[in-house]
């Protein structure tokens, strides 16, 4: 490793996964403004929308997702720019 470009402040961070509320506990020198109190202890806490607890490909389940809906309110918010050209 190069010396002088890896950060040496790493610190104790819980990362929480917000779809099924899992955390885990890593070093990290991510910056956080909010805090956790696991077991008696503060954290610094990281928000993630998905983690290896809840992906598909690691949980085996996969969610199916309202595609038809999504592409319809595209197609509805964007029927004006599409009506123009010719």
């Amino acid at each position: 490793m190069k010396k002088g470009i890896h950060p040496e402040e790493y610190r104790l961070v819980c990362f929480k996964d917000m779809s099924n509320e899992q955390t885990f506990i890593t070093k990290s020198t991510v910056k956080t403004r909010e805090t956790i109190t696991l077991d008696g202890v503060e954290y610094p806490v990281v928000k993630l929308e998905i983690s290896d607890s809840s992906h598909p490909f690691y949980t085996g389940k996969v969610k199916l997702l309202d595609s038809a809906g999504r592409i319809d309110k595209f197609k509805n918010r964007y029927a004006k720019h599409l009506e123009k050209k010719p």
